[in-house]
């Protein structure tokens, strides 16, 4: 096994370092060959697809063995706990072996063969990433979302994972669903019809061979989030997930072999999986509280409990912890803070850093990428920024023809396709070759969002192209105006969203969670005084004409507001 290239080591490390920036810590040598080998032709602009590749045997195997040889840090690889005293730790040599169980009993209890596919429908468990490593092991294609019945019939999956809380759902549906053949529980507890994963688990050899594949090879497949229509399957590969996120690894989140990172995301959302790789390809530990829901004081007490350095959320939840009084707590282990999933409002970053003395950094991507745009750590943050292009993406605004526009212009976030097409991009949305063609135009990857790049490389978000508020034809974007609000003292929570209009067509309607010390305040009083300070500090012609304050946001498990719902009731009105 050569783990250090041929004289190219150091070299590599360099280079890469001076493509992160002066704040990039080096790795600890050595290092896997092929995360070494990516670092060395990202760094030098080239496109670093071998022929083969498998993130569990070219990398997860890769630091157990130098673990095991002493050139790793003793850190864990994964670390789980569940708030009421249970804990799960597991080194790279431990998640190496209990995968390879996990992998057995993929291929013998459940029978499925290389590109089958399988729905893994768990909460925060140790066994979701547990048989996330298998599939790679057993080259089963993983399929991640919560709306049972039409995924099962859209993907033909022939075996789910659930737990006990989903499987009478899975019942209630499964003979609707042909393909399905075996029902997986992870519970401690039988179920007629299920085959207990943890029971098989025990009993499983710890001998596998994994299987080879090749860089090109269906990985995972995620749903997207269907807002414009049915959600769409979009397949990732071996490479595009398995070596796309080394990148963003460091550069964005940071990590180095002795880090422990914590993102709350749940594993039903992509993010979940932004998470475990990159950290796993620093060689970092990926940290788990099962946390069924978004709780803030049981977030600031694990912050400041365990040994946690590096730590990302949605900015909804930012948002929520900077209302705490974070003067009770001390983050003595936390170094770097990220920030994804939605349009971070500048006074959450402001409040966030005055509070710890972090700074927050945004990085913004999709289902069909890994990250896309990011603030690198060590960089300079233009507050309301999602940063610049994360390599090796040509990130550019364009127009509908695909023309890149000059800077300061709205346009299209898009992605440059041709001449090459960026490794770390997903192959395609699975069965739907029209809706493939349709993302691209000219020479790009159009990403469905809207944005403008300032003369120094970085990107403004303004919103989902279907989320752009149209009014008396003003191109208003929501997250300006949902900015704006949030930095009013009244203002907990808010989205913003398009409202039916006779004269004007549409207008902005902003949905208000109000501050506690403001719920007697007059409604009709504090809907003017809003309205003036978007005035004010923004252009007139963006104000919220409609003002509605609610109890609270409709949000993902991840606490990622869903603005759809909102404008999906405004216009069923």
């Amino acid at each position: 096994m050569r783990l250090w290239l041929r004289g190219l080591g150091l070299q590599a490390l360099r280079n890469f370092r001076e493509f992160c920036g002066v704040h990039t810590q080096l790795p600890p040598l050595p290092v896997p060959e092929k995360i070494l080998a990516v670092w060395e032709a990202i760094s030098l602009g080239r496109q670093p697809v071998p022929e083969y590749f498998n993130f569990a045997h070219d990398v997860l195997d890769m630091w157990a063995q130098l673990e095991k040889a002493g050139h790793r840090p003793s850190c864990p690889a994964f670390w789980w706990l569940d708030g009421r005293g249970a804990e799960v730790k597991w080194s790279f040599a431990e998640l190496g072996t209990q995968s390879r169980k996990a992998a057995n009993v993929l291929g013998d209890a459940c029978g499925l063969q290389p590109r089958d596919r399988m729905i893994l429908v768990l909460p925060r468990l140790p066994e979701w990433w547990l048989i996330s490593v298998a599939c790679m092991r057993t080259g089963v294609s993983q399929l991640t979302e919560k709306d049972l019945k039409y995924r099962l019939q859209m993907s033909r999956a022939k075996s789910i994972v659930a737990s006990d809380s989903l499987a009478p759902h899975v019942d209630a549906i499964s003979a609707e669903c042909p393909s399905l053949q075996t029902k997986l529980l992870v519970s401690d507890s039988s179920r007629p019809g299920w085959v207990n994963f943890r029971e098989l688990l025990q009993e499983a050899s710890a001998e596998h061979s994994c299987v080879r594949t090749k860089s090109g090879d269906p990985l995972v497949i995620y749903f997207t989030s269907g807002t414009t229509g049915a959600p769409k399957m979009v397949e990732h590969s071996q490479c595009s997930y398995g070596l796309g996120f080394v990148a963003s690894g460091s550069r964005w989140l940071g990590l180095t072999g002795s880090d422990v990172f914590w993102n709350t995301s749940d594993t039903g959302w992509v993010k979940a999986g932004w998470s475990f790789f990159p950290t796993w390809a620093m060689g970092s530990c990926v940290f788990v509280h099962e946390m069924p829901r978004v709780d803030t004081k049981v977030i600031l007490n694990t912050l400041s409990t365990y040994p946690i350095t590096n730590f990302c959320c949605v900015p909804t939840i930012f948002r929520l912890l900077v209302q705490e009084d974070l003067t009770r707590y001390q983050f003595q282990s936390l170094q770097h803070c990220l920030a994804g999933g939605e349009a971070l409002n500048p006074d959450v970053r402001d409040k966030w850093k005055r509070h710890t003395g972090l700074e927050l950094h945004e990085g913004y991507g999709q289902s069909e990428t890994v990250a896309i745009c990011a603030n690198a750590r060590g960089t300079k943050i233009k507050s309301g920024s999602m940063g610049q292009a994360s390599p090796p993406y040509d990130v550019q605004i364009v127009d509908d023809e695909g023309n890149v526009l000059p800077p300061g212009e709205e346009g299209n976030i898009a992605v440059r396709v041709r001449p090459t097409r960026p490794f770390c991009l997903f192959n395609y949305y699975l069965d739907n070759p029209e809706k493939t063609a349709a993302s691209e135009q000219g020479d790009f990857y159009i990403t469905g969002d809207r944005g403008r790049m300032d003369t120094d490389g970085y990107f403004w978000f303004m919103g989902r192209n279907d989320d752009v508020i149209n009014s008396s034809s003003y191109r208003i974007g929501p997250v300006e105006v949902e900015s704006v609000l949030a930095e009013h003292p009244a203002v907990l929570e808010c989205a913003v969203v398009s409202s039916p209009d006779p004269i004007r067509g549409e207008v902005v309607k902003a949905f208000i969670v109000l501050s506690p010390a403001y719920y007697s305040h007059d409604p009709e009083a504090l809907t003017r005084e809003l309205q003036e300070h978007v005035k004010r500090v923004t252009a007139p012609y963006k104000y919220p004409r409609k003002v509605a304050f609610v109890s609270e946001l409709p949000k993902t498990v991840s606490g990622k507001i869903q603005r759809s719902k909102l404008r999906n009731q405004e216009w069923a009105r």
